[in-house]
């Protein structure tokens, strides 16, 4: 069996970012994703530079792999750079070399209400939702401005409703849900200050 074979049918969502570090509030989504999108795996892709980031207080690759391991601690949750085994730098094209590495690997790419604000910033961001489905997750303070943002406006017709969410991984793209869970409100900026940094999981 190929590794492209091994992950045939399976249900993983994509969270993407620096994890720098990684913090309790990665896993919190990631524990929601795995239930409410009944997905068999969620993949943490850590980048090795965020083009829209600094790379001013950002620590090395390494470090921040073993930071998002030591913070996952559920066997559903693989800490990857495959970016760099892609050769890709942009989420649009790691999405496409994804699907076209795993053909019959059902993907869905995770991300906060922040993002979903940000996304319209992102080089071909149109093309990641047409790519994949995407599920959206409730940050602190973004998410009525996330809603109505251009991004959320430009593919309105797309959302599904949450109820059907867990049918996203079946789903065709465009199609994207957005998930009133309860949210953990540490941020790694948060963590890099000191505040919060305790009882990690």
């Amino acid at each position: 069996m190929t590794k492209s074979e091994s992950f045939a049918n399976k249900r993983i969502g994509i969270l993407g970012g620096s994890f720098n570090p990684a913090h309790r509030g990665h896993a919190h989504i990631s524990k929601q994703a795995l239930k409410l999108l009944q997905l068999d795996e969620v993949w943490w892709m850590v980048s090795p530079q965020n083009p829209l980031k600094s790379s001013d207080g950002m620590a090395d690759l390494n470090i921040r792999i073993e930071s998002a391991r030591s913070i996952a601690q559920d066997k559903r949750i693989r800490v990857t750079d495959i970016e760099i085994e892609l050769g890709t730098t942009y989420t649009a094209e790691t999405l496409t070399k994804l699907k076209q590495t795993y053909p019959k690997a059902r993907f869905v790419w995770l991300m906060g209400a922040d993002n979903l604000m940000q996304i319209p910033k992102w080089k071909d961001w149109q093309s990641i939702f047409r790519t994949v489905p995407i599920a959206i997750f409730t940050r602190p303070t973004y998410t009525n401005r996330a809603l109505a943002g251009f991004a959320a406006r430009r593919f309105a017709r797309y959302r599904v409703d949450e109820n059907q969410a867990h049918r996203l991984s079946i789903m065709q793209a465009p199609a994207w849900a957005f998930l009133n869970i309860k949210p953990d409100a540490i941020s790694a900026t948060r963590v890099r200050a000191g505040i919060g940094a305790v009882n990690l999981y």
